[in-house]
């Protein structure tokens, strides 16, 4: 795949004369990458200048160099197109360098949900009869491919190729997530939505962002800066701050459809919780429909009502849809039940690794739990130290059992951030070992009791230092229950 660096609309009036006829074999912000004939964005980082690599980039063959206009790259053998936004540079020649995707693409943000909203509305595109893909946190998704990954929004380039990839494999509608990382770093610009939506706000990525109005300010970029005018917004009702991106996404001239208990699109008007399944009635218009959504939790019924927005809103009838719901299945590590105790005690796992999200999962196995709740949670380090305590409070107020052990402590030292989150939650037990801490979960549940593991969810590995070691929460609460029943005959 080649293209004439003039035919990127961005650098026309940039370049002159042979520099424009170059031919552009690829492009990446990473200098280690650069090939011959490659487009290379010199962007500004939090720890390092991306102009700082451009002699290293020029060596490996680059042909230009992307810069914003305040960077400074002297005696560079090559064209430095300056502009006022290297990512967004970046983000729109990515685009129009690999030039293709899904014709039906959708975004929704938030704090939470992201994932099961953007997974359900691919299988429900997909019941529809449409090809449809999903991207995001746990990988990229479509008819013939289960890629795995662990970035919630992948660079603009790696997006772009594989929306091209995507496209090229006959999908038609794909959905992704949009985090707040993503949006204020230009990731999504050049991707075309035809609807995009809104789960719910939380307290998360403070060590990014200086406040939560911060926050959510980079959220309401979806809406005010890549929805198109007219547009479909599909808002989560409920929240307490839907109303604030209700209001963005009405300034910003989209189509604001909301759903939940006060959702006039989608109105939710009962819930009846079982163990493993939600029996919903909503209402769309003057039509009721009643699903068996098998599913468990409140924020389930929340995801699923707005993947629901979204799939009707581009083309799949609202029947259909509510058809679909019947048919979900979780996003991988999404209160992801891995089995159940020899007397049916259910121990879940769930990537619950936020304050809300943490309480959404806890407030949501209560109902039908008619023994002991119990969770094994800890934070990650390098991250939000705010959120500690929060969710040490959280824990001891909605689990009756906590076990606070590590998470991914990178680069900080395990036992105090722990000791953070104890500080906070009195009663609680310590247990380091991410292992161990699951298999005593596991060896005291009894009959009626529910155990959740959260905060990894679907992750394969564990931080610690500067090594990934290869760990599965979904794994080891497996190895604990067959542990606990080879026990039990013995």
């Amino acid at each position: 795949m080649t293209m004439k660096l003039k035919d990127i609309s961005l650098f026309r009036d940039l370049v002159h004369g042979a520099e424009g006829e170059a031919a552009v074999t690829g492009i990446t912000s990473d200098s280690r990458k650069v090939e011959r004939g490659f487009l290379f964005a010199a962007l500004k980082g939090v720890k390092a200048d991306g102009g700082a690599f451009a002699e290293d980039a020029i060596r490996r063959g680059a042909i230009a160099i992307i810069a914003g206009k305040d960077t400074v790259i002297a005696n560079a053998s090559v064209p430095v197109l300056h502009v006022d936004d290297a990512r967004l540079a970046l983000a729109k020649a990515a685009a129009q360098f690999y030039g293709r995707q899904p014709e039906v693409m959708v975004a929704v943000t938030g704090t939470s949900g992201k994932t099961s909203v953007a997974s359900f509305t691919r299988q429900i595109w997909a019941d529809a009869g449409f090809p449809a893909a999903n991207i995001g946190t746990t990988g990229v998704f479509s008819p013939t491919r289960s890629d795995y990954n662990s970035l919630t929004t992948p660079d603009p380039v790696e997006l772009h190729r594989v929306l091209a990839e995507l496209a090229d494999e006959g999908v038609t509608h794909a959905a992704m997530e949009a985090s707040s990382h993503g949006l204020d770093q230009r990731r999504l610009d050049g991707v075309h939505l035809a609807a995009a939506a809104f789960t719910n706000l939380g307290r998360d990525h403070m060590d990014y962002h200086a406040t939560i109005e911060e926050y959510l300010d980079a959220k309401m970029r979806l809406f005010r800066t890549l929805l198109p005018k007219g547009a479909p917004a599909i808002i989560f009702a409920d929240d307490r701050f839907s109303n604030a991106a209700i209001e963005a996404a009405t300034e910003a001239g989209c189509d604001v459809k909301t759903v939940g208990r006060k959702g006039s699109f989608i109105t939710l008007k009962r819930v009846e919780h079982g163990r493993f399944r939600q029996h919903v009635e909503v209402a769309i218009g003057t039509d009721i429909f009643e699903i068996e959504l098998p599913l468990a939790g409140d924020f389930q019924v929340a995801n699923a009502l707005v993947a629901a927005g979204l799939a009707i809103v581009t083309g799949v009838p609202a029947a259909a849809a509510m058809r679909a719901l019947g048919r979900l299945k979780g996003a991988p590590g999404r209160l992801d039940l891995v089995g159940t105790t020899e007397e049916g005690a259910p121990a879940y796992v769930d990537y619950a690794h936020k304050p809300e999200a943490l309480e959404n999962v806890l407030a949501s196995v209560r109902p039908f739990t008619t023994g002991r709740v119990i969770v094994v949670f800890g934070c990650g380090g390098d991250r939000d130290k705010g959120k500690r305590p929060i969710m040490g409070e959280i824990a001891t107020r909605l689990a009756d059992v906590v076990i606070v052990t590590d998470d991914n402590p990178r680069s900080e030292v395990p036992a105090e951030i722990r000791a953070e989150i104890m500080a906070a939650a009195p009663g609680a037990t310590e247990i380091g070992d991410r292992r161990e801490a699951i298999f005593t979960a596991v060896s005291m549940m009894m009959a009626g009791d529910t155990l959740v593991v959260a905060g990894k969810g679907h992750e394969e590995g564990q931080i610690i230092g500067g090594r990934v070691l290869p760990f599965s929460d979904h794994a080891e609460v497996a190895a604990a229950l067959a542990a606990r029943l080879e026990e039990s005959k013995s």
